[in-house]
Parts: C-alpha cells; sequence; structure tokens
C-alpha cells in the first residue's frame, strides 16, 4: 500500500498512467470538488489539457454521511444504490436530497461564474477525484458527462475500492487507478494530508489553468 503526501503528489503518480491522453485536443479534464481538483490540476498540467470542474453532490446516509445511497448531477440527473436506498425512509431520502441539491446548485454558481455551461460534445472527457470509495460520486459523474456529449468517458484515481472499480467499469469507457487494495477501507488511509479543500482553492485551480 502507498500512502501519498498529499493530492499533488497523488496527481503526479496518476498522470504517470494517463501520458496516451497527452497533447490530445478533444481531452477535457473534469475535476470532480472538491477533493478531485489538486489531483486534476496536476493532471491537466502533465498532460496539457484544459481544466473544468463537475460538480457531483453525494447523497449520504443520515446516519452515516460517508456511506451513500446515491448522487446527484447537474441538469436533475440523480442515481441511487438501491440496496441502500431501500432502507431509508423516503422521508430521510428527500431531506438529504434537498439539502445536496442546494449545495451543488451554489458551487455550481460559484465555480461556473462568468464561463458557460460545459459543453462536452465530441470529446473525451477525463473525470479525476481523490479516491474512489463507493463509485457512486463518479458514476453520476460518468451519466452527466454522457448526458453533456461526450464522445468518451474516463474515470480515474489515485486509489479506489475493487467493488467500485468494477462497477465503474461497466459504466465508463476507461477507469485508471493507480492502487485497488483489497482490504480498501477509506480514502483518507491513503493520505498524509486529506484537508478539506477550499473554495478558494478550487477558484485558484481553474484561474491557475485557464
Amino acid at each position: 500500500m502507498t500512502t501519498y503526501r498529499d493530492r499533488t503528489e497523488a496527481g503526479q503518480d496518476l498522470a504517470e498512467r494517463l501520458t496516451d491522453l497527452a497533447d490530445r485536443p478533444d481531452v477535457v479534464v473534469l475535476a470532480l470538488v472538491r477533493g478531485g481538483v489538486p489531483v486534476a490540476r496536476v493532471i491537466a498540467d502533465r498532460l496539457h489539457a484544459p481544466l473544468d470542474v463537475l460538480v457531483v453532490r453525494k447523497l449520504g446516509v443520515p446516519w452515516a454521511p460517508e456511506v451513500a445511497f446515491g448522487a446527484l448531477g447537474p441538469g436533475g440527473v440523480q442515481v441511487l444504490n438501491d440496496m441502500v436506498a431501500g432502507r431509508i425512509s423516503e422521508n430521510d431520502r428527500a431531506q438529504v436530497r434537498r439539502r445536496e441539491q442546494a449545495e451543488l446548485d451554489r458551487r455550481e454558481q460559484r465555480y461556473r461564474a462568468g464561463r458557460p455551461p460545459l459543453d462536452l460534445t465530441g470529446r473525451t472527457a477525463l473525470i479525476v477525484d481523490d479516491g474512489l470509495a463507493t463509485g457512486a460520486t463518479a458514476r453520476a459523474a460518468v451519466q452527466v458527462a454522457r448526458q453533456l456529449g461526450a464522445a468518451r468517458v474516463v474515470v480515474a484515481v489515485p486509489v479506489g475500492s475493487p467493488p467500485a472499480y468494477e462497477m465503474l467499469a461497466a459504466t465508463a469507457d476507461t477507469v485508471v487507478s493507480s492502487q485497488l487494495p483489497p482490504d480498501f477501507a477509506a480514502v483518507g488511509a491513503y493520505y498524509d494530508d486529506i484537508h478539506e479543500v477550499s473554495d478558494d482553492e478550487v477558484t485558484h485551480a481553474l484561474t491557475a489553468t485557464a
């Protein structure tokens, strides 16, 4: 098992596995906010590709927020994990959806301020996050990218759980992960520094790679 110093180091490691996408005019790197942004910035720089963000919100189980029963994305996209969602009352699910939709709308407004909506028509969408636990958020991101016209969708993460990887492999065109530990516990276990990425960090990353 490899532990990364921070998300920047994880991005450097992951970029080495994505060199086939370098210097291609059809590729756009899409960071899942907020944790995927520092990883994606390194990859975008290494591949000489534009960086943008894809806002997707995980729907967490009320008594265990780190466990996802689904996810939301722009344009009304919703993905549910039926096995988990079936254990939660409709009222509880609705409360979580309302809260996460409000945060999704806030982030979309802040991060897309002054920039047009994503148009991925004919593009290769390279979706990057800092790790893959349940895969619900990344699965929603894949669906969003396809609805926005992406011709090909690649998901790339420094570390992921094998079940989530297999689930995504059936949804995305390609899934790339530097590590797939059989005893995967949580994304944070593979980073020395896994601080919460701020809105300012996201804005800076987008400006720095514009």
